[in-house]
């Protein structure tokens, strides 16, 4: 079976550059082993009647095994699609923040035109035997546009953000219209089963459909929807962990530190990450713990992104202040309680930051995984591994259990679980890490691809089966018979 996997953006791994999130760490090794053919966005808009032509201009490369074709998306409608309605309507109410949704009438009609491009430039790949699996919050409707152009093949969704209750996405203008367009899809993969519960909670109660054991039904058929908590490559993190130790930035790093603890944490510069809260319970553990001054410093790593966006313009703001007060606060001439860097890292060097750092802090409030977290524990020492300190509301907290989990809006509560993490024994900080561990190797980012596509396969496999004899297609059989087969993933 030949692969498609669309994102908005993607990435081309090479080693020494910065990963732009989640998404792009996760979806590399898949494509790269499994021979699929990744498109995307390119970055970059085209005026003119070339947004309308049959087959949008992409460029090719090879990735691996698999390729990676990218377009330029229209520019009458990006800033509408991109900047209004995925990420000031959506992303907001996906991490349950109604009250920052900011969109406009046009923003959702470009959504919609965004998507409709997308299902046109994705025709050129299209050959006998091949599923689509669309990945994250920009393309919630591009399967209804896959079948308006009549494509009948296995096209499954993953969802990398958690999923809200129903009232909180009955505050997205035209949700009712989106989610019945998901509804398009063979298969909707979510990270937790708290996600796949308040979306097969929203189908049954606001759009009146029949749910039978994960399965809405709906004028579009049958639409399965399951949990795939996404995973990483742990062996491969922490081959780069151990290789790292070299590097000019960890090494210097490593110099500077003096002895004392460091404490990490790795974000994008989000309001869903919890930086503020972060940051304030690092100042009340110096405050209310001074023996902690001068032994536990916090090397916070915040990317930039969406800038233009109002409410991330004012996050920047508010913790450049505020990591600027905590540091005139607790500071002194030869030490910076806060190292704040707003510029990315390769995996290759986040590796070896993480080995440094004996306490990971990744508490969001609110995160449909967070790699971060198991990147972390991936990169640890084993004969001396760091303490992870955790939100209870990132996905990740369901499978690395032993980690200390806090909730991220009790600042006293987090600055209690990193005094803790300074003073945790060698015995149960090896405990609590193999641990983790364990879970991770049990569930890769490989086996996570490849247990999606298997249940992709069985929803085409079930919709031949149910569908009249005579309705079928003359390629059906074949498709069946390539399924059992199925896409060579590593």
């Amino acid at each position: 079976m030949n692969l498609v996997v669309v994102s908005n953006r993607v990435a081309r791994g090479k080693p020494n550059e910065p990963m732009t999130g989640g998404l792009a760490a996760a979806l590399l090794p898949v494509v790269e082993h499994s021979g699929a053919i990744w498109v995307g966005s390119s970055g970059r808009v085209r005026d003119g009647h070339q947004n309308h032509q049959k087959e949008p201009f992409a460029e090719i490369e090879a990735l691996g095994t698999g390729a990676i074709a990218t377009l330029d998306l229209p520019a009458a409608h990006y800033g509408g699609y991109y900047e209004g309605f995925a990420n000031s309507a959506l992303w907001p109410a996906l991490h349950s923040r109604s009250d920052l949704i900011r969109v406009s009438r046009d923003d959702y009609v470009s959504y919609r035109e965004v998507n409709a491009f997308m299902a046109r430039a994705l025709m050129r790949f299209r050959k006998p035997q091949t599923a689509f699996w669309v990945q994250d919050y920009h393309f919630l409707a591009l399967a209804a546009e896959l079948r308006n152009l009549g494509v009948d093949d296995p096209i499954g969704f993953f969802l990398h953000t958690p999923w809200p209750v129903a009232a909180v996405m009955q505050g997205v203008p035209n949700h009712r219209e989106l989610v019945t367009a998901m509804l398009a899809y063979d298969l909707l993969g979510f990270q937790t089963e708290e996600d796949c519960q308040n979306f097969l909670g929203y189908a049954g109660s606001e759009l009146d459909l029949t749910v039978d054991d994960g399965v809405v039904i709906s004028q579009n058929g049958r639409t399965r929807c399951q949990v795939f908590p996404i995973g990483i490559d742990a062996e491969k993190f922490a081959q780069y962990a151990a290789k790292s130790v070299s590097h000019p930035d960890v090494s210097r790093l490593r110099r500077s530190l003096n002895g004392e603890r460091l404490a990490i944490g790795v974000d994008r510069l989000d309001y869903s990450k919890g930086l503020v809260n972060r940051i304030s319970a690092f100042d009340r553990l110096w405050t209310e713990h001074p023996q902690f001054s001068r032994s536990i410093s916090l090397l916070q790593i915040a990317n930039p992104s969406r800038g233009a966006i109002e409410a991330y313009g004012n996050l920047q703001n508010d913790v450049a202040r505020l990591v600027s007060d905590v540091n005139g606060r607790h500071g002194e001439v030869d030490w910076t309680p806060i190292r704040y860097l707003n510029k990315g890292f390769s995996q290759a060097v986040l590796a070896g930051l993480y080995r440094t750092a004996q306490i990971g802090v990744v508490t969001p409030l609110h995160d449909g995984m967070n790699l971060v977290a198991k990147e972390y524990v991936a990169a640890q020492n084993p004969a001396d591994p760091g303490v992870l300190v955790l939100s209870k509301f990132a996905g990740a907290a369901n499978e690395l259990d032993t980690a200390l989990l806090v909730n991220p809006h009790d600042i006293d509560g987090m600055a209690r679980a990193i005094a803790v993490a300074a003073a945790m024994p060698l015995t149960e900080r090896k405990m609590r890490w193999e641990a983790m561990m364990k879970k991770l190797r049990g569930h890769t980012i490989q086996q996570w691809s490849a247990d999606f596509v298997a249940e992709l396969e069985k929803c085409r496999i079930e919709k031949v089966a149910v569908a009249p004899l005579a309705a079928q297609p003359p390629q059906a059989l074949r498709w069946l018979k390539s399924a059992i087969s199925g896409v060579r993933l590593i």
